[in-house]
């Protein structure tokens, strides 16, 4: 399936103003999932772009910035994933791992871009120093709309002008290598779920996590819904819980308190 123009084009302006969500972190429509799900909708398969946009939500669901690593771009994950899906036909498991190498490209734009905007930092300061709050905002959004614009011809090249080369380049790998790539991709969602649990998973928490997995395998369930639902009463009632905890707490608090500052007059 090849791209055309338009769909070119409105794949840079998805991933533009992605990548402008992407700096303000308010509405995660860069996370993969909202990425390909648009994607798929742009490219007339939406659900092809829900299937990549799951496994790429999956693989790439655990990977934080610490400290100063950058980890691979999941905007660039999504798109790709569901792109290289649909242009060379192959499984969303083995775009998924063809699609590293253009998570790579987001990272070293990430990186890049930083760099880059260290030469606005003596504006910033001037503008701070005399007051200029609109200064300010103008150094700001002008950094903004480089690094979505960035983003967004990468997008373009990546999806529509070198789609030719890339799906030659593709079609010329041994089947092995595919293979590999297939395995490889079905193995990432798993790893991005144990990254996550690592951060997330509590002494506390790990009781639940078991009884959900042992669910999910005695009932055979191909849907994760019902266990969704499931989990979802049994953290309503956990907070219901704690509330009443706090309150009976604060109470018994204030309580304590006055006692304290009874005097008998002796």
């Amino acid at each position: 399936m090849q791209i055309t123009l338009v769909q070119g084009l409105l794949i840079a302006l998805l991933v533009f103003i992605c990548a402008i969500d992407k700096h303000m972190e308010a509405f995660m429509w860069f996370r993969p999932l909202v990425v390909a799900f648009f994607t798929g909708i742009i490219l007339g398969d939406v659900q092809l772009g829900m299937q990549a946009g799951a496994v790429a939500e999956l693989s790439y669901l655990g990977l934080l910035t610490v400290g100063g690593t950058v980890p691979p771009d999941p905007l660039f994950a999504g798109l790709m994933t569901t792109v290289l899906a649909y242009t060379t036909g192959c499984d969303v498991n083995t775009a998924l791992g063809l699609a590293v190498p253009f998570a790579l490209i987001g990272q070293w734009i990430n990186t890049g871009t930083n760099t880059f905007y260290a030469g606005f930092l003596p504006k910033v300061d001037k503008c701070a120093a005399a007051g200029d709050e609109k200064g300010i905002a103008k150094v700001m959004y002008t950094g903004w709309i480089l690094y979505a614009a960035m983003f967004a011809l990468a997008a373009f090249l990546s999806t529509y002008a070198l789609q030719s080369g890339i799906s030659a380049f593709v079609a010329a790998f041994p089947q092995w290598l595919v293979h590999g790539f297939e395995v490889a991709g079905g193995l990432m969602p798993a790893v991005g779920l144990a990254l996550l649990l690592v951060v997330m998973l509590k002494k506390e928490n790990a009781a639940y996590l078991l009884a959900g997995f042992v669910i999910m395998v005695i009932t055979n369930c191909q849907n994760i819904l019902p266990i969704a639902v499931i989990a979802g009463c049994i953290a309503y009632v956990n907070f219901t819980r704690d509330l009443e905890t706090a309150k009976l707490t604060a109470a018994s608090a204030a309580t304590a308190a006055q006692e304290g500052d009874f005097e008998d007059g002796i």
